[in-house]
């Protein structure tokens, strides 16, 4: 027995010596043992699968929401399985969300909300305003077929991705004063004073990809502009004595002026909380794809979470626009959105980070997530590590010049 334990020791110890550069604890020995990102990546990628997927559609279900499935959702598997390489999962995933979620009237576009109506058939949920879009959703979407188009040079993607990306910006954008934004639904612009921008929304990485497929619309001013909102919300007080330097869950936008405005009838829309803490991430990835200036200026003014993290060695769930602790619990998708912060201005920190809040939420005894992870957190501790690690690229980036011909 002590022989076959020793060998099984010494068998683990040399896979983790070949996978690399993980930290985790072996169930058999507890002692360290190394395991690479890429190991994690897959190992939690299919366990995710096998909870979060739905066997036969495989639709993706938020459990903690009664089974419901959103845009975000899907454009969150899309992402995720052509990031590696999962073709049959992103080609079922893309089929389900084509199938159910882009039947609306004049558009190309996502209904956001799938679920069980109270009749006991599943369908897009009306009922809760589930047919407009979510302009994140349709973005990473779009962005995801065109990263499938990169690895897998299949035209279908591409023709696919263009009508989405024209719907985005006839549907999504408002041109104030001659600069584009993009607003937060479809809804948005109605002939309205004051329309609503989620700044977690906004992304110029995948801006500047879709710059290279479509000549025909601005989407560098839609970066430009996005860096301009994401620095606006950070910096005014918005009602607040101060700001604490960090952006909004949400914010509204003059629709005749430009200016910012809180959004009185949303509560805590100030917040640096669940929705604004994957801003750090979006940014990140301009950084990591294009080498854009404006992406590490811009998370170098959210050094309020490295004081955060020196001083208390964790980070709250949820922020008041002035600093102040709202939900001082922690929150496993706050520290993966936040790594885009930490790995861009503070590499120490992020190291910190990492080795203390992320990595021991693996398991290397069953490859899982412990404790399991809500469907949330599942992708953004997931995405927070594939950042850390670089294992997310643009996957049109080596794509000869006559791939991006209209």
């Amino acid at each position: 027995m002590a022989f076959r334990t020793l060998s099984a020791l010494l068998t683990v110890v040399a896979v983790a010596t070949v996978l690399g550069t993980f930290y985790a604890v072996s169930a058999l020995s507890r002692v360290p043992v190394v395991f690479s990102a890429s190991q994690i990546l897959h190992a939690t990628w299919l366990d995710y699968k096998r909870t979060y997927l739905e066997v036969g559609t495989v639709r993706t279900l938020d459990l903690q929401r009664e089974y419901i499935t959103t845009s975000e959702g899907e454009s969150y598997s899309m992402l995720r399985s052509v990031w590696l390489a999962d073709k049959e999962t992103f080609d079922s995933s893309w089929k389900w969300t084509k199938d159910n979620l882009q039947h609306r009237s004049g558009d190309h576009l996502f209904s956001w909300l799938f679920g069980k109506h109270e009749s006991g058939e599943y369908g897009v949920l009306t009922e809760r305003g589930g047919q407009h879009t979510a302009s994140d959703a349709d973005t990473d979407i779009a962005l995801s077929l065109l990263f499938a188009y990169g690895r897998w040079q299949d035209h279908q993607y591409l023709g696919d991705a263009r009508v989405i990306m024209n719907d985005i910006w006839n549907k999504e954008v408002i041109t104030i004063k001659g600069v584009p934004y993009l607003l937060s639904d479809n809804t948005q612009k109605s002939s309205r004073p004051v329309a609503l921008i989620n700044p977690s929304y906004l992304n110029p990485a995948a801006y500047h990809v879709f710059a290279k497929f479509d000549n025909a619309h601005d989407w560098d001013a839609l970066a430009s502009s996005s860096y301009e909102v994401l620095t606006r919300s950070a910096s005014l007080s918005l009602g607040s004595s101060k700001s604490a330097g960090l952006p909004t869950d949400w914010i509204g936008i003059d629709t005749h002026s430009g200016e910012l405005t809180v959004v009185a009838d949303l509560q805590d829309s100030t917040a640096f909380g669940f929705e604004a803490m994957r801003i750090p991430w979006r940014i990140a990835l301009d950084w990591e794809w294009f080498k854009e200036p404006r992406a590490k200026d811009l998370l170098s003014q959210f050094s309020f979470l490295s004081d955060q993290w020196n001083t208390h060695s964790k980070l709250a769930g949820t922020y008041q626009h002035d600093g102040t602790p709202l939900d001082p619990g922690e929150a496993n998708a706050v520290y993966g959105g936040t790594m885009g912060y930490f790995l861009i201005a503070d590499s120490a920190l992020a190291t910190e980070v990492y080795q203390s809040k992320l990595a021991p939420l693996y398991d290397s005894g069953t490859n899982k997530w412990v404790p399991k992870l809500s469907y949330y957190d599942d992708n953004w501790v997931w995405l927070g590590i594939a950042l850390y690690s670089h294992a997310l690229s643009d996957l049109t980036r080596d794509l000869p010049s006559s791939a991006f011909r209209q």
